[in-house]
């Protein structure tokens, strides 16, 4: 049999021909159809539909690929349409659906085998099919688009059989697509090309029984946990901020059913290797001199999600945090209250969750020294208002508790000992009690966790604290030393520490405990 499939092919040529593809917006994303016409000009191939350097020289990997598969391209014009023309197109993702659509002009591809199916992948010159970030949330928007059937990489196999109610393909090569498709071609084995390395998910290694003394602020963390609430930790260096922090990670509940396949198809466009649904809670730290694009999302072409995204569902640790940039950190305040970002450009926007719970760590001025008992502050009463001033009023005005960490000292370690630390295993379990408490109060609505209740529920007369518990509250409310937003937020932990405690209802204990919690001067 021949090597090589000419134009003449199995069935009649049509001058047409169509395939389809996902372009993904954030971890949404849309249909492209994949349109190509024969016409009688100079032989070639053109690309329309506004697509990006990447997708643009999908031109030279089609052409190659086709010919090392065994077939020839088309000996008049092509013109390859991506549709709707006025919505951005990036990456090499649509490369396979291009060279299906190129094949379907020919005839080497019946159009009848081509039916609602969607082709995802980037072809090689040797025409092998190579793994795109994205893959898991491309098969969820066809899905939802209506589509029965997607073709992936071999390497994406098991990232796209995550999702149901799809059939997933998955093949090594044009060559054995186009075979599975109904070209006359004997089979050739070829290895697949591997997709990027899975990282695993591993129990923590540590444990919060690490942490000696500190009583107030692993009860604070416990607190935060269990609500959802944002914690900032103030201190001097050597307090445990840092210490106490990563172990936040290891006190909240595994991730089920939509925050896992969130928290997984997020993974996925940051291009990580998938194999299974992500269960933990992500922890994201970067560092302080993290640009604002970094931070919340962006990028000058296909716009990637930042750290705000790629924690959503957990953790975002900012140690240092008056060293990031001003800007860097009054944009976490968007995100902060609507639990989205929105990151728009001028051709295209692209919307990402961003659910994260924060927890921020700070010295107490650029020294580190002030209000120790053990150290002297080197700095001016302007240069510390400078610094902890990066911190905006309302950026602390969306934090929940505020707390101050100070360094064991030598008669604590003394005191310390086994039985008087707390696990992360107790701490947890904790944890998940109070969450399943609040979740069974909060059934039939929209929220699981106190800290996603909006201030107007909680001020219903139905769910108000016990007989004169809010009075203290108001009057903070009253004498502004406390906000709205921050008087809600109370509500909130007084709810979380009733949870804790196993009551029904926040009383004046609550209350007073949660305005502690909230002062910045706590």
């Amino acid at each position: 049999m021949s090597t090589a499939v000419s134009a003449v092919a199995p069935s009649a040529p049509a001058s047409t021909a169509r395939a389809a593809a996902i372009a993904l917006e954030g971890l949404t994303g849309r249909i492209v159809e994949i349109e190509a016409a024969l016409t009688n000009q100079t032989p070639g191939l053109r690309l329309v539909g506004m697509p990006d350097t990447a997708l643009r020289e999908a031109q030279a990997r089609v052409r190659s690929a086709v010919e090392h598969s065994g077939f020839e391209m088309p000996s008049r014009h092509l013109t390859v349409n991506l549709s709707p023309a006025a919505v951005p197109k990036h990456g090499s993702g649509f490369d396979l659906g291009i060279a299906v659509a190129v094949l379907g002009t020919t005839g080497v591809i019946e159009r009848e085998t081509v039916g609602d199916t969607v082709y995802v992948g980037e072809l090689g010159l040797d025409g092998r099919l190579r793994p795109v970030p994205g893959v898991l949330p491309a098969v969820r928007a066809a899905r939802r688009a209506g589509r029965s059937r997607i073709v992936v990489p071999s390497a994406s196999e098991a990232e796209a059989s995550l999702v149901d109610g799809i059939e997933v393909i998955a093949v090594p090569s044009l060559r054995a697509l186009a075979i599975r498709q109904g070209a006359d071609l004997d089979p050739i084995d070829v290895e697949p090309v591997p997709g990027p390395p899975v990282l695993r998910e591993h129990p923590a290694r540590t444990d919060l029984a690490d942490v000696v003394g500190n009583a107030e602020a692993i009860e604070a963390m416990i607190i935060a946990a269990a609500g959802g609430h944002h914690l900032l930790m103030l201190g001097p260096p050597g307090a445990g901020k840092t210490m106490l922090a990563t172990r936040m990670p290891a006190l909240l509940p595994d991730l089920i059913g939509d925050a896992a396949l969130d928290a997984t198809c997020i993974a996925s466009l940051a291009g990580q290797g998938i194999d299974r649904l992500r269960s933990r809670p992500p922890w994201q730290a970067p560092h302080h001199s993290a640009s604002e694009a970094a931070i919340i999302g962006g990028g000058s072409g296909r716009i990637r999600p930042g750290a705000v995204t790629r924690a959503s569902g957990g953790v975002l640790f900012l140690d240092e945090a008056p060293q990031f940039s001003a800007a860097v950190l009054d944009s976490l305040r968007q995100p902060l209250e609507s639990g989205m970002v929105s990151v728009h450009r001028a051709a295209a926007h692209a919307d990402f969750p961003a659910r994260f719970q924060l927890v921020l760590a700070a010295n107490p001025c650029p020294c580190g020294q002030w209000g120790t008992t053990d150290g002297v502050c080197s700095c001016a009463p302007a240069a510390r208002k400078r610094y902890l001033d990066r911190l905006s009023g309302p950026l602390l005005d969306r934090i929940d508790i505020r707390l101050r960490v100070d360094r064991v000292t030598a008669a604590q370690l003394r005191l310390a000992d086994d039985l008087s630390r707390v696990s992360t295993a107790v701490a947890r379990e904790r944890v998940l009690a109070a969450r399943d408490r609040a979740a069974h109060r909060l059934s039939g609505t929209p929220w699981r966790i106190n800290a996603q209740v909006p201030g107007g529920w909680l001020r219903h007369p139905d769910r108000e604290p016990a007989d004169g518990a809010r009075l203290p509250l108001e009057a903070a409310l009253e004498r502004k030393v406390v906000t709205l937003r921050g008087h809600d937020k109370v509500l909130r932990l007084a709810w979380t520490l009733a949870d804790l405690a196993g009551i029904d209802r926040p009383g004046r204990a609550e209350i007073g405990r949660a305005l502690t919690l909230r002062s910045p001067d706590a």
